[in-house]
């Protein structure tokens, strides 16, 4: 028995070799077949190139359609100017034909997109009684620029002459959807009867609208056999969204798309922004200067400023209460502060206010709004003193914005918020990180303590874990 242990223990070490081998051969296979197996599979979000797939969304991902006329071109491409990155950007802006100033045109190339000119739509019926048949041109601007077989495209955003977008919001708002899937993002009017008339679920083409890569190259495919089922319809955005709910798609609701269906002052709607960022704005043409004794595109400009400081911050809101003079302050960061002589509990101060009036002209009905409102004081002196973004700048310390105060019809300047002349905001760049896109908080502020007479000094900063934004005792 002793003479047969070592030639047991021999035959067990072999064994126990030829296992190690064994193993080690089928995992070097399985690797080898996986790697080859990545190697040559495609990638499921159908990207129309080879790059990475899972770098972060950019300017260079998106294909702009932008839905003009050979009138209007000339005056709306102000518009465009303000927010058209050459370098970073791609598309066209689509006319039924050259417009008369097309020399003119070659010299704004520069800065503007290239114009495509539409196919010819005459073999499509178009019955709406008093609409426009240009449409059924606008609508296949969808069609058409998916056709322009761009490369490496993520996303089709579309939108009119007079739509101004945020590019960089545009981008993060983009980033939190896997761009590989179908989608239609945009958002509805915000008036409850143009909802209700066009649908709840159709994204309005003045707000402008993004359609994903996947989704958008089947939706040229049949586009033009469906849109002949709707002779009916009045508007494009009408027929893109009956296309789109036929291959069984839904609009994904973007607050930040604005339509602005909306007459007169639009400050109520920019003061009381959602804390999701603005991504577009729209009906520039038919509301006031965003700010007072300025054309529109010079307030636009002055907009802009901001936006290309701190694009994520631009409109937040950020309300915070003095101690001393029990006064209620509103940040509107960007734009405008306002500062309410008294206390105001916070969803109170939340509301829009109703500085504007409806798209059709009467009397406002109850509900006609999708949002909440509350009225404007019809004394000046019971309203909020109104300070206007002046200038923005940044630097190591971080951002500074000046207000100066709007002289508003109000003899009651003694002991109020009136005696103020200018409010100095210091913050640092937002941050627009997943957690922000996805689960937004409105920041805090503090009124600074250096603050008094005619300057008052505010800070804006991200709220404690359990901070509470409410009046102090």
């Amino acid at each position: 028995m002793q003479s047969l242990q070592p030639m047991f223990k021999t035959q067990s070490l072999s064994r126990l070799i030829n296992l190690i081998l064994i193993s080690s051969s089928v995992c070097i296979i399985y690797l080898l077949v996986s790697v080859f197996l990545l190697g040559t599979s495609k990638p499921s979000n159908l990207l129309s190139s080879s790059h990475d797939v899972y770098a972060p969304t950019t300017l260079e991902h998106i294909v702009f359609g932008i839905a003009s006329n050979k009138n209007s071109w000339p005056k709306r491409k102000e518009y465009v100017k303000l927010w058209w990155k050459p370098q970073q950007m791609r598309g066209c802006v689509f006319l039924e034909t050259m417009p008369a100033d097309a020399d003119s045109y070659k010299n704004d190339n520069t800065s503007l997109p290239p114009v495509c000119i539409s196919e010819d739509t005459s073999r499509f019926r178009y019955t709406y009684r008093g609409g426009l048949r240009s449409a059924i041109r606008v609508a296949r601007v969808v069609l058409e620029t998916v056709n322009l077989n761009h490369s490496d495209v993520r996303w089709f955003v579309f939108g009119d002459d007079d739509t101004v977008f945020f590019p960089e919001n545009l981008v993060k708002t983009l980033s939190k959807y896997d761009h590989g899937l179908w989608y239609y993002i945009g958002s509805n009017s915000e008036i409850h009867e143009q909802n209700r008339y066009f649908s709840f679920e159709m994204a309005f083409g003045g707000a402008g609208f993004a359609i994903s890569y996947p989704l958008a190259k089947v939706l040229a495919k049949v586009f033009d056999s469906c849109i002949q089922r709707y002779p009916h319809l009045y508007g494009s955005d009408s027929r893109v969204y009956s296309c789109l709910s036929e291959l069984g798609v839904g609009m994904t609701h973007e607050p930040g798309f604005h339509q602005f269906d909306v007459r007169g002052n639009i400050f109520g709607l920019l003061t009381a922004h959602p804390t999701i960022p603005p991504v577009s704005i729209h009906h520039l043409d038919h509301v006031d200067p965003i700010f007072p004794n300025m054309t529109t595109i010079k307030a636009l400009e002055r907009l802009f400023q901001a936006a290309n400081i701190d694009s994520g911050r631009l409109l937040q809101q950020t309300v915070c209460y003095d101690r001393w003079f029990s006064w209620t302050i509103s940040v509107s960061w960007g734009y405008a502060v306002q500062v309410y002589g008294k206390h105001i509990h916070l969803p109170d101060v939340l509301p829009v206010q109703e500085t504007f009036k409806q798209w059709k002209k009467g009397k406002v009905s109850a509900g006609a709004y999708t949002f909440n409102t509350r009225e404007v004081h019809s004394d000046p002196c019971q309203r909020p003193a109104v300070f206007y973004l002046d200038s923005v700048s940044s630097g190591r310390d971080g951002i500074r914005s000046n207000y100066k105060k709007s002289y508003q019809n109000c003899s009651n300047y003694i002991g109020s918020p009136r005696k103020v002349e200018e409010i100095r905001v210091a913050s640092q760049k937002l941050d627009l990180n997943m957690k922000q896109l996805l689960a937004p908080r409105r920041h805090c502020c503090d009124v600074l303590p250096s603050s008094a007479g005619q300057v008052l000094e505010i800070a804006i900063r991200e709220c404690k874990e359990e901070e509470l934004i409410h009046m102090h005792p």
